[in-house]
């Protein structure tokens, strides 16, 4: 996995700007994420509104899931964007009938990731990375609902031989309205909000972006049980 370089923007003689460029993704390659705590935002795809903000921030770079991204000259050998790969078990998301698995005619959707890209600007000692991600819904032989929702989880992590630390989790969720006349659609997500602190120059060959599906975001917390009532002395 290629590793952009860092590149200074000039703004106020402080913040460097990483080129964006577009991952490449094996899924199956690294460890599930799913449990990661993390805060949540939901974000409703219209269709035009949010695949055109996928292109505005990454057009003319697109790279398929699985493609080799072109390598780029290196102005900073100390630091440079991570790469992003996807969760292992985590590249596709199914969703069966109420009360039944997601396999064979109960199936009703399944929901892959076709596209990724990733930007990250550094700025005094905090990084932005903006992580974009494109797939496809498809149809299965149940039927879809009108709206599907999609739970998509994002996470920094660093890895060493020592173990696995998170630096950043969060999970999002879009949805998507399937067209009426039954058949398969696309969406677009960019999470524009991932940020952290600065690794050092020894750390940050080992920090990995991750992405996937998080099913487990859809569910409802349980609710908080009632504290014990303090027996009355005497």
């Amino acid at each position: 996995m290629n590793r952009e370089p860092w590149k200074r923007s000039g703004r106020r003689g402080i913040t460097r700007q990483l080129g964006w460029t577009w991952c490449v993704l094996a899924a199956g390659l690294l460890s599930g994420c799913g449990g990661m705590g993390g805060a949540v935002d939901s974000v409703a795809d219209s269709g035009a509104g949010i695949g055109s903000r996928f292109k505005q921030l990454f057009a003319g770079s697109s790279q398929p899931v699985g493609e080799t991204s072109n390598p780029a000259p290196t102005t900073n050998s100390e630091l440079s964007c991570p790469p992003l790969s996807i969760r292992n078990g985590a590249s596709t998301y199914a969703v069966g009938l109420p009360g039944k698995p997601a396999t064979g005619p109960d199936v009703r959707f399944q929901v892959t990731i076709t596209n990724t890209a990733r930007d990250c600007t550094l700025t005094g000692d905090q990084i932005t990375a903006r992580i974009g991600i494109e797939g496809r819904v498809i149809v299965g032989p149940a039927g879809a609902p009108p709206t599907v929702d999609i739970p998509l989880r994002v996470a920094v992590v660093q890895e060493t031989t020592q173990g696995t630390k998170a630096i950043f989790t969060k999970l999002y969720r879009t949805s998507v309205t399937m067209p009426a006349d039954g058949g398969n659609t696309t969406y677009s997500f960019v999470a524009e909000d991932v940020e952290y602190a600065v690794p050092s120059s020894r750390a940050n060959p080992y920090y990995i972006y991750y992405i996937g599906f998080d099913p487990n975001g859809l569910k409802p917390e349980p609710a908080a049980r009632p504290g014990r009532r303090a027996k009355p002395s005497g």
